[in-house]
C-alpha cells in the first residue's frame, strides 16, 4: 500500500498511530472480505499491499522524541499483526529504517545556526524570561539578571520541504504571537516572519504556518486534504487572514470541509484545559459539514464527554455556516471611536487605596491627575477589587522624580527591574510608562464625561457607561462615546446577534469575545431621526442606572449572577433559591422588561418590528444559545442577512464619498452631517466638506513622502495608521517605511502607538 500520511509537528507520534491504526481496521475488513471471496487463497501480503510503518511519516525536532514517534509506529504494527495472524511471524529485521521520521524543522531550513555576537565578539545574551528571584527590597519576584539564553542568528532561511503525502494531519504548537519570542528566541522568529513574509501575517499563531503550508499543498494537488487541531482562536481576524486567501482564491480555492469551532480539549505539554478548533481541508468548490458542541461533562480524569449537532453548507474562514458575515467590512463611519483599554505591561502599576495613600493621594497637589481609578473585566463582571492605577503619561523620568518621588521610588523597585531585561529598547528606556499608553483612546475620550465599556471575553455581551475618571484595562474594549443612543443600540439584541456571528471564541469557558475591529467597525448603525435617539436612550439610562443601583446596595450581587438569572428567566426555567435572592436584589425582571423595551424600539429605529415579533423576549439575547429552536434560528438568519446587506451598501455609500459618521465632531470635524431614514426616503449620508475632506494621492518619489510625512506631523503626534488615513487608499505599509527611516535618521521617535518630530 502506497498510501502516505504526513504529521508534520509529530511530536512523540500519537497521530501517527491512530492514524495507522484506524488504515489497519479498513485492511482487516477488506482481508475478511478477500478471505470470504477467495476461500482463503489470496492475501495481501502476497501481494505487497499491507499498510506498515513506511507510510506515515513525521517532522520533528525534538530528536528524543523523533525517535519515540518511530518505536511508536512499529509497536502498534507489531501489535496489529499479531492481533490478526496470532504470532509474530515476521522475518528479521523486524524493525526497518523507513527513515519515515525526520529529525527536522517543519517550517525553515537554513546554511547555518550561529550565535549572535556584539562589537566585541562577544556572545548576545538575554534573560531566560522564566527565572526569578526575591527582591530584597520589596520581597517580591523580580528577573534573575543571572539566567541568560543565548541569541542566535540564522544564515539564508528558506521554506522547509515537507515530504509527498496524501494526507496531512497534526496538532502543530499552540503558541500566540505575542508570546512567540520569549518561547522560541528572536532569532528563529525573526527568520520565519522573513520566510513566510506575505504569506502569514505577523500578528497570526504559530501554528497558523502549519495551517497555510498544507492548504497551499492541497490547492497545488501535491496532498488530497489535511487536517488539523489547532487553539480555537483560528476563527479570529488575526488568524482568520491566513484562511482567506486559501478559501477565496477565483481559480484554485480551498474548501472547509470539515470543522468543530471549539472543543475542550487537555494540552499534552503540560495538561492544562484549553478549547481548540478542528478543521479538515480540501481543493475545490465544496460545501462541509459543521459540528458544534452543544453539551459536554467530564468523561475520566481529563476527557470530556461531548454531545455534538451537525450542520451542511458551505464553511466560511469564521467557520460557520449560513450568512457570509466574514466578508463584512470595516467601515468609515465607526472608526477611531473604539479601543482596546491600557496595557499595563507590570503589575507594580496597580496599587489599593491604601498604598495610594501612602504614595500621597489627598496630599500632594496634582497627584489625582496620575493615581487613578482602573477597572478590568473581573471588576465589572465579578466583585470589584476597588484598585488605583500609577498612569505617569506625558512625564518624563525627571519630571517623575521630582515631582512624585514616592512615586518613583515604588516604580524603581517594583517595574524597572523587570524591565531592564526587556527586548524592547522604549520599554527599558521609558520604564516609568505603561506598555501600551493607548495615546489614540487618549485622544478618543478627550472631553467626554464618560464613555462606553463592555469586556472583551465575557459569558454575558453587556455595555455599560464608566465615568471619565476611571482608567479602563486592556481586556476592556471602549466606545468614545456618551450617548445613551449608542449605549442602547450596543445593548440591543441586534448588536449582540452581530458580535456573537462575526467575534469568537476564547479561553476554557469557550466565553464570547469582542474583537473591536470585526464586531464594532463592520456593524451598521442605524440613522436615527431626533424622536427615535429619545425613544431608545430611555431605557438605555435606565437600565445602566438600576444595574448601577442595584449592585451598589448588594456588595456580594455580580454582573454575571445578574445576567445568569435573566437568561433562565427568559427561559422559562425554576429559580434555585439563591437565583430567587438574585431576582429580587438586582430587580432582574425589571431588567428584563427594559431590555424587552430597548430591543423592540431599536428594531423599529432600523425598521425591521417584524423581526422584533419573532426574536424579543426570547433567550439568547446576551450570550450564545447553542440549540436554538428553528424559527429563532431562522429569524436570527434573516437579520444576519439583513445587517451584511446593510454593510454592504454603507461600503459602497463611502466608497463615493458618503460617510454617516457617528460623532462627526470629533470623526470629521470638517464634514458636514446631515440625519438620513434607512427606508430610503430620505437618504442621510455625511457630505463631505466642499474642500477639506479630498484626501491627497500618495506621493511616488520618497523625497516627497518624506515631507507629506513630516507635514501631517507638524501639530500634533499621530499613529501610523492615522498618518495613513490622511491620504488615498491608506498606503499604511510606505508610511511605516519612512517613520522608520526619520526614526534611524533621528527626526522622528515612537512613544508607544504615536510617532513625534524629535
Amino acid at each position: 500500500c502506497q498510501l502516505r500520511v504526513l504529521d508534520p509537528a509529530c511530536g512523540r507520534g500519537n497521530f501517527l498511530y491512530v492514524a495507522l491504526e484506524h488504515m489497519k481496521r479498513l485492511e482487516g475488513e477488506v482481508l475478511n472480505l478477500i478471505a470470504d471471496l477467495s476461500e482463503g487463497q489470496a492475501t495481501f501480503e502476497a501481494a505487497g499491499l499491507t499498510v506498515d510503518p513506511h507510510q506515515f511519516l513525521g517532522l520533528e525536532l525534538n530528536p528524543r522524541a523523533a525517535a519515540i514517534a518511530e518505536i511508536v509506529l512499529w509497536i502498534g504494527y507489531l501489535q496489529w499483526h499479531y492481533r490478526i495472524h496470532g504470532k509474530l511471524d515476521i522475518p528479521d529485521p523486524i524493525l526497518r529504517d523507513f527513515h519515515n521520521i525526520e529529525n527536522r524543522d517543519a517550517l525553515i531550513d537554513y546554511d547555518q545556526r550561529q550565535p549572535l555576537v556584539d562589537d566585541q565578539g562577544e556572545p548576545v545574551t538575554i534573560w531566560d524570561g522564566i527565572s526569578y528571584q526575591t527582591s530584597p527590597v520589596t520581597g517580591e519576584l523580580v528577573p534573575d539578571d543571572q539566567q541568560r539564553s543565548a541569541v542566535y542568528q540564522y544564515q539564508n532561511p528558506r521554506a522547509a520541504p515537507w515530504p509527498a503525502a496524501d494526507y496531512i494531519v497534526g496538532n502543530p504548537p499552540f503558541i500566540g504571537a505575542s508570546t512567540m519570542r520569549r518561547a522560541l528566541g528572536d532569532g528563529y522568529v525573526d527568520a520565519v516572519r522573513q520566510v513566510y513574509k506575505g504569506k502569514v501575517p505577523e500578528s497570526a499563531d504559530f501554528v497558523m504556518h502549519w495551517w497555510h503550508r498544507a492548504a497551499e499543498l492541497v490547492r497545488q494537488g501535491d496532498a488530497r486534504r489535511f487536517g488539523f487541531i489547532t487553539t480555537n482562536s483560528l476563527r479570529q481576524t488575526f488568524n482568520r487572514r491566513v484562511l482567506e486567501p486559501h478559501l477565496n482564491d477565483p481559480k484554485k480555492p480551498l474548501s472547509l470541509l470539515f470543522a468543530i469551532p471549539d472543543h475542550p480539549w487537555v494540552d499534552s505539554s503540560d495538561g492544562a484545559a484549553v478549547r481548540i478548533a478542528m478543521t479538515v481541508g480540501g481543493s475545490g468548490d465544496q460545501l462541509g459539514w459543521l459540528r458544534q458542541v452543544t453539551a459536554e461533562g467530564r468523561d475520566g480524569d481529563d476527557a470530556r464527554a461531548v454531545v455534538l449537532n451537525r450542520h451542511d453548507g458551505k464553511l466560511f474562514a469564521d467557520l460557520t455556516i449560513g450568512t457570509n458575515v466574514a466578508g463584512a467590512q470595516s467601515l468609515e463611519a465607526c472608526s477611531n471611536l473604539s479601543q482596546r483599554g491600557f496595557e499595563l505591561g507590570n503589575s507594580g502599576f496597580a496599587i489599593t487605596n491604601e498604598q495610594a495613600l501612602t504614595l500621597g493621594l489627598g496630599k500632594l497637589k496634582g497627584i489625582e491627575r496620575v493615581i487613578r481609578q482602573y477597572r478590568n473585566g473581573r471588576d465589572l463582571t465579578q466583585v470589584s477589587r476597588d484598585l488605583m492605577v500609577i498612569d505617569l503619561f506625558g512625564m518624563d523620568e525627571t519630571e517623575v522624580l521630582d515631582q512624585y518621588p514616592g512615586i518613583y521610588q515604588w516604580l524603581m523597585e517594583r517595574v524597572k527591574p523587570e524591565r531592564e531585561q526587556n527586548r524592547d529598547a522604549r520599554l527599558r528606556e521609558r520604564w516609568w510608562l505603561h506598555r501600551r499608553l493607548r495615546t489614540d483612546l487618549r485622544k478618543m475620550l478627550l472631553g467626554l464625561p464618560r464613555y462606553i465599556a463592555t469586556v472583551e471575553t465575557t459569558k454575558h455581551r453587556v455595555f455599560q457607561f464608566l465615568d471619565a475618571a476611571i482608567l479602563p484595562d486592556n481586556m476592556l474594549v471602549n466606545i468614545a462615546s456618551d450617548r445613551a443612543d449608542f449605549l442602547a443600540v450596543l445593548s440591543s439584541r441586534i448588536h449582540v446577534v452581530w458580535s456573537l456571528a462575526v467575534g469568537s471564541r476564547l479561553g476554557v469557558g469557550n466565553d464570547p469575545r469582542y474583537n473591536k475591529t470585526r464586531c464594532f467597525e463592520t456593524f451598521p448603525f442605524p440613522g436615527l431621526t431626533p424622536t427615535q435617539s429619545a425613544t431608545i436612550s430611555g431605557p438605555a439610562e435606565r437600565l445602566d442606572a438600576l444595574r448601577k443601583t442595584q449592585l451598589a446596595a448588594y456588595p456580594e450581587l455580580t454582573l454575571t449572577g445578574i445576567y445568569n438569572v435573566l437568561e433562565k428567566l427568559r427561559s422559562g426555567v425554576v429559580l434555585s433559591k439563591k437565583e430567587q435572592l438574585i431576582n429580587q436584589q438586582g430587580l432582574v425582571s425589571l431588567l428584563l422588561e427594559l431590555h424587552d423595551d430597548l430591543d423592540r424600539a431599536v428594531f423599529a429605529a432600523y425598521g425591521w418590528d417584524d423581526l422584533a415579533d419573532q426574536l424579543v423576549g426570547l433567550p439568547g439575547a446576551t450570550t450564545p444559545l447553542i440549540d436554538k429552536p428553528k424559527a429563532q434560528a431562522a429569524a436570527e438568519q434573516e437579520l444576519l442577512t439583513r445587517l451584511v446587506a446593510l454593510n454592504q451598501q454603507r461600503a459602497v455609500e463611502e466608497a463615493q464619498g458618503h460617510i454617516r459618521w457617528l460623532r462627526p465632531e470629533y470623526q470629521a470635524p470638517t464634514a458636514e452631517q446631515t440625519d438620513i431614514r434607512l427606508d430610503g426616503s430620505d437618504k442621510a449620508v455625511a457630505a463631505p466638506a466642499k474642500t477639506a475632506t479630498k484626501k491627497p494621492a500618495w506621493p511616488k518619489q520618497m523625497r516627497e513622502q518624506i515631507e507629506a510625512v513630516l507635514t501631517a506631523m507638524q501639530t500634533t503626534p499621530m499613529t501610523a495608521t492615522e498618518l495613513a488615513d490622511g491620504f488615498k487608499r491608506k498606503p499604511l505599509k510606505p508610511v511605516l517605511q519612512v517613520l522608520a527611516a526619520l526614526e534611524a535618521l533621528g527626526k522622528a521617535r515612537q512613544q508607544d502607538d504615536c510617532w513625534q518630530l524629535e
